[in-house]
């Protein structure tokens, strides 16, 4: 079902856990799947300095989760908010038609990660 690619995501994902003082977090969740994903991030002058995940679901998920943190360490937020869940299959080398909606759950916790660090900046009035 899942490449080698998904499979090596999977079995050793990179960047898991919450980040240390993280300054932003989204967490989205699929109610017909039950994946459930947050991604923390450390976000400076602009730049993802750091970024980390916790998933709750299957391989696609995590293997999502992996590599979109990874695709957006050294971003800045406008250039992270431009990723797509297409970059994110590319960069997985192909997902099941089926599991597509791991890949956009990995875009829309960043969205909301970035929403949730903007709505911070604006309470303090930056």
């Amino acid at each position: 079902m899942y490449n080698e690619r998904v499979m090596k995501e999977f079995a050793a994902p990179k960047n898991v856990g919450e980040v240390e003082g993280y300054n932003a977090i989204g967490t989205v969740g699929n109610e017909s799947c039950g994946d459930i994903m947050q991604i923390t991030m450390k976000i400076e002058d602009g730049v993802i300095k750091d970024a980390k995940f916790k998933t709750f679901g299957c391989a696609a998920a995590v293997a999502s989760s992996s590599v979109a943190t990874n695709m957006i360490i050294g971003k800045t937020v406008d250039e992270a908010l431009k990723l797509t869940n297409r970059q994110v299959i590319e960069e997985l080398e192909g997902l099941p038609p089926q599991k597509i909606h791991c890949s956009v759950l990995a875009e829309e916790a960043i969205a909301a990660a970035i929403q949730n660090y903007k709505e911070n900046l604006e309470k303090q009035g930056n």
